[in-house]
């Protein structure tokens, strides 16, 4: 049997939500008080003997505290509620328990189950409230009833946990709704534990030598394990006999007990050809001998030379403590002599912590192995656990299959949606719900499995941090993503303090990034060129002012639904912003150059241009080139410009260097600071009036930004 289906309601930032859960592992992503900590922690709560606090029910239920005061009514009251849904094969033996525990189910492939934390006695509550509490000679208590449910033990002497049985309805529009048949308290927490078992590996594990309360030393997680999974010695006397005879004796018994597990830590990869080997070595007293103290040690195996368990790095024993947490747990599971759980649902909260990049992408494999190794160990190779990983890394999420991943996001509350409201609450969307839509492009068309493989490469080949970015910003290539920074950070430094990504995906690409953008629901700007082509014929590229040209670049024609330059140029900035689909189109937009009292007006096709064109004078005065002498008369410096541009032996990475490189200050062409400023706006907000940006060019330096970037350049392996 396995865990198929969650929803949490009411619980701290989830107000109501619904996570599939997948057969091996899934992975919850999001950025930082997305909600993913929350997920666990309901579990933990309800399944693990964690007490419940006042600041568990979501920030909307608090009021109804307050109306409960006021009203009495015990539907005022908010409830923390998990339902848990599970499948089930009807031929296996499990069935049977399953059967006999719920046996009003009409659909025996399911079994549904709703835990529910609320006020036990609401009349109790209220009388006990208002005599701590009178009202006083303003009319007014001294505390609020959800302070008073926050002080001391208030909430847990009225809390209760209640349970009930579920089953799907269908009503006659198609909608799927759970019928919950009550169970009595102790059917409940019987049936709890008949159906399923969590575990923890939490993300602050605090691995060190130390033994302050707040470590967890490796000796003692292997002690652990060997007092709880392995032989030991049968009796005390024994125990006293073996450690008086010699000590080396009880080291030859480690390691003989220790020796699969030894073997399978080296299989993650660690320690390498080139480090120390791992030995247990006894440390016993004869007193001791029964809690099963050891030391871990390291050892050269040439010289013999050997280094306590401080000598070595956090990576190091961050990774072998999950890999015997995981093992224990499972050992421990099996072992279950009657009445095993089952499901096993171990949760591995931030596994990233202090681990290199490449046993991150392996981790989950390794992690695996080991519970694989466990499983055949013990005889039962089909009983094996559900993983739930908790991460905010973009190489571990490269090693997961696309489907696994559950997506949280932060979100406004109903009601709240405005420009200075918090937001309190989050959703999470399964990409495995992930569809794209069948297109069409220049005749072309792209069938949704096409966009699929493309979304999984793409994002598979540059690590993509886009789970956990608060926006992200689509461009051209390899010049746009240098020159990004040092935009942003005199166009819109507000967004400084954001998280952004910043892919590279080129014109042909950005619009096969739609359907996944809106599914995330993530704010994006796409900055692209207009590369307009021949009005006829065979799309040979031409200046961007000639008449009746073309745009070859997909992305614009799909985005913005035009295929002249004529018809790009002339929407307005409120044309290019999608407020549905939360996106800005930035193209390139017609520059009018000024020189010694001649003016001109100039239409750049591409990026290199539209610097060249904003930054004349700097190209004037050779402070910035292009590799080519500007003419005297301006229509002529025109012509120069785009096609020394547009010459295959102009180098575009190279120019963009060079203006990084530059001393003097240039302007950021208005296109891309237009865009930049919607996304300010969109993510910060208005700003205040004394900043408030105005929609002209701006002078920059080359300074950073604290955003990341993907490129499909960068190769696998490649940091984002």
């Amino acid at each position: 049997m396995k865990l198929n289906k969650v929803a949490i309601r009411n619980f701290r930032r989830l107000e109501n939500v619904t996570i599939d859960i997948e057969t091996k592992e899934t992975v919850f992503v999001g950025p930082n008080n997305s909600g993913k900590t929350s997920a666990t922690a309901v579990f933990r709560a309800f399944l693990d003997g964690r007490e419940f606090k006042i600041h568990d029910f979501s920030v909307a239920r608090l009021a109804d505290f307050e109306a409960f005061a006021t009203t009495g009514d015990a539907a005022d009251l908010p409830k923390i509620e998990l339902d848990l849904w599970f499948e089930i094969d009807p031929n296996t033996v499990a069935f049977g328990r399953v059967f006999t525990l719920l046996p009003k189910l009409s659909d025996f492939t399911k079994v549904g189950l709703r835990l529910q934390f609320g006020i036990e006695e609401p009349k109790k509550l209220r009388e006990e409230y208002f005599a701590a509490y009178p009202i006083g000679d303003d009319g007014k208590r001294a505390r609020s009833l959800y302070q008073y449910l926050a002080t001391d033990t208030n909430l847990a002497r009225h809390g209760i946990t209640r349970y009930a049985s579920l089953e799907e309805i269908k009503g006659e529009d198609g909608e799927v709704a759970a019928d919950a048949t009550p169970l009595e308290p102790d059917e409940g927490k019987r049936l709890v534990r008949q159906l399923i078992r969590v575990r923890f590996v939490d993300a602050q594990r605090n691995i060190n030598d130390d033994d302050d309360s707040r470590s967890n030393r490796l000796s003692a997680a292997f002690a652990t394990f060997y007092r709880k999974n392995l032989d030991q010695a049968q009796s005390a006397a024994e125990a006293h006999r073996v450690i008086d005879e010699n000590n080396a004796d009880l080291t030859k018994h480690y390691e003989k007990q220790f020796a699969p597990l030894i073997n399978l830590i080296k299989d993650l990869g660690v320690p390498s050809v080139n480090d120390r080997d791992l030995k247990i070595v006894s440390s016993l007293s004869p007193e001791s001998a029964l809690r099963g103290n050891t030391e871990l040690i390291y050892v050269d195996p040439g010289r013999q030379h050997e280094l306590p368990e401080l000598y070595n790095g956090l990576g190091f024993k961050n990774l072998i403590y999950m890999a015997i947490q995981a093992r224990h747990f499972h050992s421990q599971w099996v072992a279950t002599p009657e009445s095993r759980p089952l499901c096993l649902l171990i949760f591995i909260e931030e596994p990233e912590v202090h681990l290199h990049a490449q046993v991150q992408q392996t981790f989950i494999a390794n992690i695996w192995s080991v519970i694989d190794a466990s499983a055949k160990a013990a005889e039962h190779p089909t009983l094996v656990p559900q993983l739930v990983v908790t991460t905010h890394s973009s190489h571990i999420l490269d090693a997961v299959d696309f489907e696994k991943v559950r997506y949280f996001q932060r979100c406004y509350l109903a009601g709240e949606d405005t420009p200075n409201a918090i937001r309190n609450a989050s959703s999470v969307r399964s990409l495995r719900a992930f569809q794209p839509e069948a297109d069409v492009v220049d005749g072309t068309v792209i069938s949704p499995a096409d966009t699929l493989i493309f979304l999984k490469r793409y994002l598979r080949l540059t690590h993509c941090d886009l789970f956990f970015a608060d926006a992200a910003v689509l461009v051209e290539g390899a010049a746009e993503k240098l020159l990004l920074p040092s935009m942003i950070e005199t166009a819109a430094a507000r967004l400084r303090a954001c998280y952004l990504t910043i892919l590279e995906v080129g014109g042909a690409y950005a619009h096969r990034f739609e359907g996944l953008l809106d599914f995330l629901r993530i704010p994006y700007l796409v900055v692209t060129d207009l590369d307009s082509v021949a009005p006829t014929g065979y799309p040979t590229t031409c200046r961007a002012d000639v008449s009746g040209a073309r745009t070859s670049n997909a992305s614009l024609k799909k985005l913005c639904g035009k295929s002249t330059v004529a018809d790009l140029l002339a929407m307005t900035a409120s044309d290019k912003i999608d407020s549905i689909k939360d996106r800005c189109i930035a193209f390139e937009m017609t520059v009018t150059v000024s020189e010694g009292g001649m003016q001109i007006p100039m239409t750049p096709r591409t990026l290199e241009e539209a610097i060249s064109y904003e930054n004349f004078a700097l190209l004037r005065a050779n402070t910035l080139s292009i590799g080519k002498t500007i003419p005297p008369l301006l229509p002529d410096a025109y012509t120069v410009i785009y096609e020394r541009i547009g010459s295959k032996d102009f180098k575009k990475t190279d120019f963009a260097m060079d203006l990084l490189a530059m001393k003097s200050t240039w302007i950021v062409p208005a296109y891309i600071a237009e865009g930049l400023r919607w996304l300010e706006k969109r993510l910060c907000g208005a700003p205040p009036p004394s900043q408030s940006s105005s929609l002209v060019p701006t002078p920059t330096s080359a300074s950073p930004s604290p955003v990341s970037s993907s490129s499909p350049q960068a190769g696998v392996g490649a940091s984002a």
